[in-house]
């Protein structure tokens, strides 16, 4: 049976490539089998597997070197972005371990302390603009010195951390006019007046249109569903 997501009649249901981010799914944090499996729900072309927890990331890293081949065609890692106990460098070096498994790892640049360790990752490094809760990260003029810094790595787009910054979604404009070589895949939701990422509106379905009309060449990856069901 197809999923719920892909019955909804709006374009970014249509769209294609679509995945999943397993962030969205909380109630199987942790059971990195089953979070798989129910992203396959959603699409098999796509996934993107959040450790968002620095304890969730030596699971995740396990799951990787053991699992068999994953039966998407396009895998990103979500590097953790809250509970970090692990120094910097350490980090780095147990996201390098996997960049062969995966085809980007998503990182926010506001929890980078020296961006120098993260050349390491080469092309599979990319960049995530930020929610207006973050002091950096947010906009061209936050984001282009860690470009600078870090030159072969890709970016991430958040429509709805645009839409937290700036109502008018200009911004969003901006980045993709600088950062839309970069660009690897999309991050697609609503948020609710905290920054938490939740269900997409219909009316912000039809607001960030004009921008992901800019990113159909790339994954969309929903980090929360479409729809309330």
């Amino acid at each position: 049976m197809p999923s719920a997501v892909l019955t909804q009649p709006g374009p970014i249901a249509r769209h294609h490539p679509l995945g999943t981010s397993t962030g969205a799914l909380a109630e199987l944090r942790g059971d990195w089998a089953a979070l798989v499996d129910e992203a396959q729900r959603t699409s098999t072309f796509a996934v993107e597997l959040a450790a968002l927890s620095a304890d969730e990331l030596p699971d995740l890293l396990h799951f990787l070197a053991t699992a068999p081949a994953l039966p998407f065609h396009f895998i990103s890692l979500h590097a953790p972005s809250k509970g970090r106990r692990l120094r910097e460098k350490q980090l780095v070096a147990m996201l390098t371990e996997v960049v062969r498994s995966v085809d980007a790892v998503v990182v926010h640049p506001d929890t980078i302390d020296d961006a120098s360790r993260y050349a390491a990752l080469g092309s599979a490094l990319v960049l995530e603009n930020m929610d207006a809760r973050k002091r950096g990260g947010r906009t061209v003029a936050e984001l282009e010195p860690y470009f600078a810094a870090l030159p072969q790595a890709g970016f991430c787009f958040d429509v709805a951390h645009v839409a937290s910054v700036d109502a008018t979604l200009a911004e969003g404009e901006r980045l993709l006019d600088c950062f839309g070589a970069r660009l690897r895949h999309v991050h697609v939701s609503s948020v609710d007046e905290d920054c938490h990422h939740v269900a997409l509106t219909a009316r912000d379905e039809e607001r960030f249109g004009p921008l992901l009309r800019r990113c159909r060449d790339v994954p969309w990856i929903l980090e929360a569903p479409l729809r309330e069901l």
